[in-house]
């Protein structure tokens, strides 16, 4: 097993006032697998992720990740065991703007001590996992909010963690977007053999997995496959594509006749023209990926 929780209780104090976010949780993850945990917001999903990933402690259970009991680490056995077992990704993406892409994807190996030469090849690596090549040196605020994304994934694998903690990772984004996104941790899980646990509120995103996990009130409530017939096949999933660039389109032709009329400034009008033709860049792209030509 790569994760083994039993009986978990995390009790919160606000005030005077005792808040129990998980009452007797039990779970397991297999080595490779990909589960997705759902629930009501507030029933416990990040307090345990959180928890597996060592960025919280539990007030009573047991957590096993791989070989280490979490719940018996120390502080600074914490930060190595974050350091070297977990990769996350957050819904905010936690980029520093003021870096590039390769730059924010090389600093966890620069905290670690990694020798330049070899930060090098991993960054080539793993920005060629998430398929950003071409945006290497681009800062967060230069990309899509896709592909801000994929860079934070790639972030999170560059210590070669065997477990990514993905906590609604899709959350700010669009419905094509968080599919690529979703594509990509499915191909880390796959290609990479990665375990992966994530948090989501979104049931096409929750179904990419090999099992979905919902939690309410603090407890495991239901343990079931995803159900495939519901998933959009590559068909669906081109015109979907296919739809949203014709969207930016119109809004491209759009925001020209504005700019003509004198609607709008010459620098609004680069910011978002600029905007628009990254995303529609990335929605060609995934086409092409597709094999649809378009």
């Amino acid at each position: 097993m790569a994760v083994v929780v039993k009986d978990l209780v995390k009790i919160y104090t606000l005030g005077s006032v005792e808040v129990q976010a998980l009452r007797g949780l039990n779970m397991t993850v297999e080595k490779g697998e990909m589960v997705s945990l759902i629930g009501p917001s507030g029933s416990g999903k990040t307090t345990l992720l959180n928890i597996i990933g060592g960025l919280d402690r539990a007030s009573a259970g047991y957590v096993k990740v791989f070989e280490t009991e979490v719940t018996k680490l120390s502080p600074a056995e914490l930060v190595e065991f974050r350091r070297t077992t977990v990769g996350h990704v957050f819904q905010t993406m936690n980029l520093i703007p003021t870096l590039t892409a390769a730059e924010n994807v090389e600093l966890p190996m620069v905290a670690l001590g990694v020798p330049k030469a070899e930060r090098r090849k991993r960054i080539e690596e793993l920005i060629d996992v998430v398929g950003l090549r071409d945006r290497m040196g681009h800062k967060p605020g230069e990309l899509s909010g896709g592909e801000q994304q994929r860079v934070a994934l790639a972030a999170a694998l560059t210590n070669d963690p065997p477990l990514i903690l993905a906590d609604e990772p899709t959350g700010e984004l669009d419905t094509v977007n968080a599919r690529i996104v979703v594509d990509y941790l499915s191909k880390v899980n796959r290609e990479l053999g990665k375990t992966i646990i994530m948090v989501t509120h979104d049931p096409a995103v929750a179904r990419a997995a090999d099992r979905i996990l919902r939690i309410q009130d603090g407890v495991i409530k239901t343990d079931v496959a995803p159900v495939g017939a519901e998933v959009a096949g590559p068909a669906v999933y081109a015109e979907m594509l296919k739809g949203r660039i014709a969207e930016i389109d119109a809004q491209l032709a759009k925001l020209d006749e504005d700019f003509r009329g004198g609607r709008m400034t010459g620098d609004e009008y680069v910011e978002r023209q600029t905007r628009l033709k990254q995303t529609r860049s990335v929605l060609q792209e995934e086409l092409h990926r597709l094999g649809v030509v378009h």
